[in-house]
Formats: structure tokens, sequence, C-alpha cells
């Protein structure tokens, strides 16, 4: 897991906007960001981009972590519930997973557990060179 946490400390969007590791493991992560004012829309509440990448932080994770470079094909999201502050988690669960496509899972939620979005995303896996 040292490796995928190595890929991770390279997205520099990801640490631009505050998002931290909680957990990974094969085909699963938690990721975390506190809202600040910079994920705020013009309603003042957090921005669907700032949660669209709080999920795909967590895909990334979960979707790397066989060891094998995956990127996205596909990824949808569901706004819930808004949420104006406090931490913000994402935890991705692999729903499939084949030689070449995964798909996957992610639950965001706040600090006390309320669903605030579900993102779902699919990824190719490239191919091993041996």
């Amino acid at each position: 897991m040292e490796d995928l946490l190595s890929f991770f400390g390279k997205d520099q969007f990801a640490a631009h906007c505050g998002i931290e590791v909680v957990d990974i493991g094969k085909g699963k992560a938690t990721v975390r960001m506190e809202v600040r004012a910079i994920h705020l829309n013009s309603h003042g509440t957090i921005h669907g981009g700032a949660l669209f990448t709080l999920a795909d932080a967590a895909f990334a994770l979960a979707s790397n972590s066989h060891g094998i470079p995956a990127a996205a094909i596909n990824a949808h999201i569901s706004y819930m519930k808004s949420a104006r502050s406090g931490m913000l988690y994402a935890k991705a669960e692999e729903f499939a997973l084949n030689p070449k496509l995964g798909s996957y899972t992610v639950y965001v939620t706040d600090e006390t557990g309320d669903g605030i979005a579900i993102f779902q995303g699919m990824v190719y896996r490239k191919t091993p060179r041996i």
C-alpha cells in the first residue's frame, strides 16, 4: 500500500483541495476533506465539483489498489443533500472486477454519517507489461 500512498501523493489537485487518506485496502479506500471557504458555491453550500473531486479521489485509490494502472472511463454522481461546513468522507467500494474493467461505488457522507452524494465509476485497467 506504500506504492498507492506514493501514487496519491502525486495528486496535486487533491492536495490543493485538502483531501486526506483515511484508509486504503484492495478494492477500497476512504478519504476525507474539511469544508473550507474555497469549496463553497454562490449559495454558500459545498460546490458539486468539490464533492466530485472528493469522491473521485477515493475512486482513484480503490481502483489503483491492485497494482495495475487504472484510468476512469465513466463516472456519475448524484447529489442528495447539501453541506456547508464540517468534515466530509468518501468511501469507495469495488463492485465488480475483471482483468480489464472495474466498477466502483463511492458514498459521500458528512461527519454524522448522513448521505451527501453517491458516485459510481468505471475504470479501464491497462495490460501489465512483462
